[in-house]
Formats: C-alpha cells, structure tokens, sequence
C-alpha cells in the first residue's frame, strides 16, 4: 500500500502540454473576456444548453479548456497533474488523451441534460417576442466551463486501478484510501445535484457523467492492477 504524493516521477508529456494549454486559454479569456461574466468569449466557447441561441457543437471540446476563475485552474491543473501523471504512465500518451477528451464529452452530454430537466418547464409554454427574448439571456448565463468533468473521470480509473492508494485531503486529518475519496466526492456531488445551492455555480452532474464514463472505460480496458500501490 503506498501513500499518494511520495514519487519524484517527471511530468508526462500529455499532461505537461493540456496544463499548458489550459493556462494560455485562461490567460487569454482574462484578456479579452476580462472579469465581466457572460462576456464575448463565454458567448463562443463556454458550453450552452442546446436551446440557446449561442449553443455551438464545438463547445463540447472548448468548454474543457476554459476556467471560471484562477483557482477553478489551479486546482483542476494540480488533479491533472496528481492523478494523470500516473495513468499517463499506465496507458501511454495516446489512449490517456483519448480517455480524457472521452470523459469529457460524457461529462458535457450529462451537463446538457441537466440542463434540458432545469428549462424543461419552458417547452410546453408560449412566450411573447419580449418573454423569448429575456428566457435567451436567462440561457445565455447558463453555461459551463472547466477541465473537471475530464478529471474527475481521471479520479475515478485512478480509485478502480489503485484503490488503496491513500490521500490527505480537507477537513480529515488522516489520510483516505482512493476508493472512499472516490465514494464520497459522488455522493457529494449527487446531493449537489439534486439539491443545489441558490448560489451553487458547480457542475455536478458533469462531474458524475465524466466519473461514470472514467469507470466505464477502464472496466472495458481491462486495465485493472490489484497490486500495484497496494
């Protein structure tokens, strides 16, 4: 059994180059969408319900790369960096990105249908011009950014192939094996997403889409290791 964060292993290049990648993204949103939200660039490449006008097919991809503040990046550049470093190495560079945009798709399709319950209550009325026009902006600030969708399916191959491998993570002073950490942020975004906050920005059903898929495909893989970081 070994605890997580002991290894002086080097970066791989898939995720040395989607960190980097992200950072100038999020570099260039601040500079040309700046602090206001929705903006210009949330309009073309954060992800939208697929009944608002600005709703593009291509923001399936672009949403992953874009953040909603520095430390929305930090922390999903660090779990990258924690949990694709090592599945990286697992699968080789090309079926890690291919199980990471894949997660990512899963994730966004989940958020869609999020979002195609939150609005379903406006398919069935008539609105004037004037109504149409105020439920398009009521679209327009419903959308979604960030890489987590693609990381927390990361968390999830992690916690099936090292189930063992302890964390420390907040507010438990003690370190938690993968597969509870895994159980517990589900069952926390489940509640969340059942029950959302009046001020709760998160995503969790493109958490658990991106969680589920993670599970899926390392199950079709066939990748399991029982005895590593055992």
């Amino acid at each position: 059994m070994a605890q997580f964060g002991t290894s002086n292993e080097k970066i791989t290049p898939v995720v040395l180059n989607l960190i980097i990648i992200n950072a100038l993204v999020y570099v260039a949103q601040y500079i040309l969408g700046g602090n206001n939200e929705p903006n210009n660039i949330t309009d073309l490449f954060a992800l939208h319900y697929y009944k608002s006008i600005y709703f593009k097919p291509y923001q399936l991809i672009t949403h992953m790369f874009m953040h909603g503040g520095f430390f929305h990046l930090l922390f999903n550049m660090y779990s990258l960096w924690m949990f694709g470093t090592v599945l990286e190495r697992v699968w080789g560079p090309k079926r890690f990105l291919i199980f990471y945009f894949i997660c990512g798709l899963a994730a966004a399709i989940a958020q869609l249908g999020s979002y195609a319950y939150s609005f379903s209550s406006f398919d069935h009325i008539s609105l004037s011009p004037e109504e149409y026009d105020q439920y398009q902006q009521l679209l327009r600030r419903a959308y979604t950014v960030g890489a987590s969708g693609a990381i927390v399916g990361l968390l999830g191959a992690f916690a099936y192939l090292f189930p063992n491998t302890k964390f420390y993570i907040l507010p438990f002073p003690f370190p938690i094996k993968a597969k509870f950490m895994v159980a517990i942020y589900a069952a926390i975004d489940l509640f969340g997403g059942l029950h959302p906050g009046p001020a709760d920005n998160i995503a969790h059903f493109a958490h658990l889409g991106g969680m589920v898929m993670g599970f899926i495909l390392v199950i079709i893989w066939g990748k399991t290791n029982k005895k590593t970081f055992f």
